[in-house]
C-alpha cells in the first residue's frame, strides 16, 4: 500500500516502519546520490490543492519541514507527488501531520532561489515504487489513550468596505502609510497605520501598547498586515481601527515573490494554508495599485532640502541637550557634500573610539529632536536602523565662506517621521551588512578632509535649528521649514495688526490667481527688483534672424581658447553658420562638458545643440570680437532652460572673458559663473501667485514669490516640461480642489509676513507667504 495512514497510540506508531529504511537528514540530501534505503521525515507545513497536469495526471504538492529545525526555511523541502498516490494523499493529509517518504527521486529545485527552501525537491509516484507513511494525530479526542491535537480556529476576515461601527474584526490590508512606534502622551507607545485593500477603501488604525515590540513590525509602505481582534469605530463619517483586548498582528513583506515569513513578537499564532493565497493575491494587487516607495536613499545620493528615508548602522550617539540627541550613522557610501559635525565633546560620544575614527569620513551626524529622543537614547551601538523622513538642510557657519549639509529628524510624527530598528534577518539589513563588509576603510581615511565641517561653539539655543510642523493635530498639505517659535495666529488678529510682522497661520485656500498656472512664471532681477514676462519663442527667432544678417568674421575663427567650424546651408538662403567650441587644456572636451558659441543659427538649431552640449551661447561677430545678442534674447541655453539677463543692471563684458573659466582645472560652466564673467545680472525664474486664505475668522490675500521651494519644482523648468506642468496642476488641485465646499478643503500650515506698500496716493498692507513648502506626500 503506497500511502499508509498510521495511528499514534501512547506516542508510538501502531505499525513500525520497514527495518531496512534509515533516516536521512535533509542537510545531506543531494542530487545524484543513492537514497534507495533512506527515508525523509518532516512535518507538513503547507499543502496545495490537488490539480491535474495537461496529460490528465493527478498532481499534489506539499512542503515538509525538517524535524531537527522547525523554524529555518532552508530546512524545508518541496515534495511533488504524481498519479493515484497524489489523489490518495490529498484526501487524508492535514497540516501538522508527520510525513515520511521513501523511494523518492531527488531533483534540483528550479524554485529554490524564490521560495528559500532546499536546493532540491522530491518526486514520488507509485510507478517509481515510492512509499508514504503519514503519522496522523487523531481527529477526535474520544479515546483516552490517543494524543490530543489542538485544532486552530477558523478565522473570518472582513474586507475594509464592510466594516461596521462598534464591531471587533479580523482583517488583512496593505500598508499605504505608517508612523513607527512613538511615545504617546501617556505611558504607552503608539503607532498609526493606514491600510487599503482591493475594495478601494482606506482604514486608519491607531494602535497602543506599553511595549513597542508588541506593535506591528512595519518597515515600509507596501508591507501586508494581518490584524486579529481590532475594534472598529466611526469618527467624522469614517471608520477607524483601534486596539482592543487580545489584539494581535502579523506583518509580511509585500514584495511579490518574497518569502512568506511573518514578523511578530508573539510566540503563539495561527497561520492557515489558505492565508498564503490571500497574501500572494494582496501582493499582486498592491504591485499595480499602491505607490510603493523605492529603496531608501543612500548618503551618496542626498541633496539639500530633501526629505528621505535612510537605512544605516549606528556607530555612535550622544546627548546634546534636553530636547535633542545625536546619532552617528553610516551606510558605506560618502555624502557628496561637506557635512556638519554636531559640536559635542568626544568623551561624551558613546561608541567604539577606533571605529568612530576609522569612519570619520563616511559617517554623518543626525540630530534627533523632541519625541524621538527617548527611543534614540535606547538604541544599541551597532544596531541597524531605518530613519524615516530625515531633512537635509544646506547652511553655513558665520565664520565659513562655504556651505555644508545638516541632517535633522524633526520633532513630531507627521509624514511618518521616526526611527525603526531592523532585525538582523531583514533583507535590507543583510544587503547592507554585505556592502559594509566590502568597504575599504583605509581608502576612506584618505578622503578629502573637507568632507566634514567642524563647527565651533556650543549648541544651547535650538531655535537656530528649524523644524517644521512640530505638532500636527490634523493633516496639513504644507510643511513649515523655519521659525518654530511662532504660534498660530488667527487671520482676524493679523488683519488688525500693524506691519511689518511675521505670523504662523492655519488656513484654507479658497481661490488663487492666475488660474492658468503657466502665467505664474516670471523673470525677476534680485538687484533692481524688476519683474518681467518670460519672452516667447517668436521673439527669440526674430533676434536670431536679425543677427544672421551680419556675416561671420573669419578673423575671429580659431582663437587661442576655442576652435571654429563654419558651413553654408543648402537651402535658398544659404546661411553661414559658425560654431565655436571652447577648449580646455588645449583639448576639446566631451559634448556633455563643452560650452559652444553659435553664429547664424535658428532657434531650432540652437535648441538641438543645447540638448547635446553642456551650454550654448548665441553670439554675433564684430570687427574685433564676438559679442552677445540683444538681452531680449537668452544669453545662455542649458538643457531645456533659457537664461536671460537684466537690461537695466547688466554691463556686458567681452566674450573672451569666458577664457578665464576655460582655464580652470575643472570648468563647471554654471550659469551664475558665466553670467558673472560676462557682466550679466542673471534674471531668475519665479512663481508669482495670489492666494486667498481663510480660517473662519477672516480672509487675507497673500502673495507667493517662490523660485522652487514651495512647489518643490524649479520655476526655470516648468515652461518646457509638460510633466512638471501636470505635477503643478495636480498640486493646486490638491490645495484647492475644484468644486469642493469650503469645509472640505485641506488645511495649509503657512508662514506669512506683512509689509507696508506706500505711494503718493495711499498706503496699504500686503502679505507674502514664506518658508513654506508642499508636503512630500502631496507632490
Amino acid at each position: 500500500m503506497p500511502v499508509q495512514l498510521l495511528k499514534i497510540v501512547k506516542e508510538q506508531s501502531e505499525i513500525p516502519l520497514p527495518s531496512h529504511l534509515q533516516n536521512e537528514d535533509l542537510k545531506h540530501l543531494q542530487e545524484g546520490c543513492d537514497h534507495t534505503n533512506k527515508y525523509i521525515q518532516g512535518i507538513v507545513v503547507l499543502s496545495y490543492p490537488l490539480t491535474k497536469l495537461r496529460d490528465g495526471t493527478d498532481f499534489f504538492k506539499i512542503v515538509l519541514q525538517g524535524m531537527d529545525d522547525l523554524c529555518s526555511r532552508m530546512n524545508s523541502i518541496n515534495v511533488l507527488i504524481y498519479g493515484k498516490m497524489a489523489e490518495d494523499c490529498a484526501k487524508i493529509i492535514r497540516h501538522g501531520d508527520t510525513f515520511i517518504v521513501a523511494g523518492f527521486k531527488v531533483i534540483k529545485s528550479p524554485t529554490a532561489r524564490e521560495d528559500g527552501r532546499h536546493g532540491c525537491h522530491l518526486e514520488m509516484s507509485e510507478e517509481a515504487g515510492s512509499s508514504i507513511y503519514i503519522y496522523s494525530k487523531p481527529r477526535t479526542t474520544t479515546a483516552p489513550e490517543t494524543a490530543f491535537v489542538s485544532i486552530a480556529p477558523k478565522y473570518v476576515y472582513t474586507p475594509l468596505n464592510q466594516l461596521k461601527d462598534g464591531t471587533i474584526v479580523n482583517l488583512y490590508g496593505v500598508v499605504k502609510f505608517f508612523k513607527p512606534p512613538y511615545v504617546s502622551k501617556g505611558t504607552d507607545y503608539c503607532s498609526v497605520v493606514t491600510l487599503v485593500d482591493p475594495s478601494n477603501v482606506k482604514l486608519t488604525c491607531t494602535l497602543f501598547n506599553g511595549n513597542p515590540d508588541s506593535l506591528p513590525k512595519i518597515y515600509k509602505v507596501g508591507d501586508i498586515v494581518r490584524f486579529h481582534r481590532i475594534k472598529i469605530r466611526e469618527f467624522n463619517g469614517q471608520m477607524q481601527g483601534i486596539t482592543s483586548g487580545g489584539f494581535a498582528s502579523l506583518t509580511f513583506d509585500g514584495t511579490v515573490g518574497a518569502p512568506l515569513v511573518p514578523r511578530t513578537s508573539s510566540k503563539m499564532y495561527t497561520f492557515m494554508d489558505e492565508e498564503h493565497k490571500r497574501i500572494e493575491e494582496l501582493r499582486v494587487w498592491a504591485a499595480s495599485n499602491i505607490s510603493i516607495s523605492g529603496p531608501a536613499a543612500k548618503l551618496s545620493s542626498v541633496q539639500p532640502m530633501l526629505f528621505f528615508d535612510l537605512t544605516c548602522q549606528l556607530v555612535g550617539k550622544a546627548q546634546v541637550d534636553g530636547s535633542s540627541f545625536l546619532l552617528k550613522v553610516w551606510d558605506g557610501t560618502k555624502c557628496p557634500y561637506p557635512t556638519w559635525r554636531v559640536p559635542v565633546e568626544a568623551k561624551d560620544v558613546e561608541g567604539e573610539k577606533v571605529l568612530l575614527h576609522q569612519l570619520r569620513n563616511l559617517m554623518v551626524d543626525i540630530l534627533v529632536y523632541d519625541n524621538h529622543v527617548p527611543l534614540a537614547k535606547s538604541l544599541k551601538i551597532g544596531s541597524f536602523l531605518r530613519i524615516y523622513s530625515i531633512h537635509t538642510k544646506q547652511a553655513s557657519a558665520d565664520n565659513e565662506d562655504f556651505s555644508h549639509i545638516e541632517f535633522h529628524l524633526h520633532g513630531g510624527t507627521c509624514y511618518g517621521r521616526g526611527i525603526g530598528v531592523l532585525p538582523e534577518n531583514n533583507p535590507d539589513v543583510k544587503e547592507l551588512k554585505a556592502f559594509l563588509g566590502s568597504v575599504d576603510l583605509a581608502d576612506s581615511q584618505n578622503m578629502e578632509s573637507m568632507s566634514s565641517v567642524e563647527l565651533d561653539g556650543t549648541f544651547s539655543d535650538f531655535t537656530d535649528f528649524e523644524s517644521y510642523l512640530q505638532r500636527c493635530q490634523q493633516l496639513s498639505v504644507t510643511v513649515l521649514t523655519d521659525h518654530q517659535h511662532l504660534n498660530n495666529t488667527e487671520l482676524k488678529t493679523i488683519m488688525n495688526s500693524t506691519a511689518p510682522q511675521q505670523y504662523r497661520i492655519r488656513a484654507k485656500l479658497r481661490t488663487y490667481k492666475p488660474q492658468k498656472l503657466h502665467q505664474s512664471v516670471k523673470l525677476h532681477c534680485s538687484k533692481c527688483n524688476l519683474l518681467q514676462e518670460v519672452p516667447d519663442g517668436d521673439e527669440f527667432d526674430f533676434i536670431l534672424q536679425r543677427s544672421a544678417i551680419t556675416a561671420p568674421n573669419p578673423e575671429l575663427h580659431n582663437a587661442s581658447w576655442y576652435d571654429s567650424v563654419m558651413w553654408t546651408t543648402q537651402d535658398q538662403k544659404q546661411r553661414k553658420i559658425v560654431i565655436h567650441f571652447v577648449r580646455h587644456d588645449e583639448l576639446l572636451q566631451q559634448p556633455e562638458n563643452t560650452l559652444l558659441m553659435i553664429e547664424g543659427g535658428t532657434s531650432k538649431e540652437v535648441w538641438k545643440l543645447s540638448k547635446r552640449f553642456k551650454c550654448v551661447i548665441p553670439v554675433r561677430s564684430t570687427e574685433d570680437d564676438l559679442e552677445l545678442l540683444d538681452l531680449s534674447a537668452p544669453f545662455l541655453l542649458q538643457g531645456n532652460v533659457k537664461y536671460y539677463g537684466c537690461k537695466q543692471c547688466s554691463a556686458p563684458k567681452p566674450i573672451k572673458n569666458l577664457s578665464s573659466i576655460a582655464a580652470e582645472q575643472q570648468p563647471s560652466w554654471e550659469p551664475t559663473e558665466i553670467a558673472q564673467v560676462l557682466g550679466i545680472e542673471l534674471l531668475q525664474y519665479v512663481f508669482i501667485m495670489k492666494f486667498t486664505l481663510v480660517d473662519g475668522t477672516g480672509s487675507v490675500n497673500a502673495y507667493l514669490f517662490d523660485y522652487e521651494k514651495f512647489f518643490q519644482i524649479p520655476a526655470s523648468e516648468i515652461l518646457t516640461s509638460s510633466f512638471l506642468q501636470e505635477k503643478m496642476q495636480m498640486t493646486m488641485n490638491m490645495l484647492c480642489p475644484p468644486g469642493k465646499k469650503l469645509g472640505d478643503l485641506p488645511w495649509l500650515e503657512c508662514f506669512i509676513k506683512s509689509y507696508n506698500v506706500r505711494d503718493a496716493m495711499k498706503h496699504r498692507v500686503c502679505y507674502q507667504i514664506f518658508d513654506t513648502t508642499i508636503a512630500e506626500d502631496v507632490v
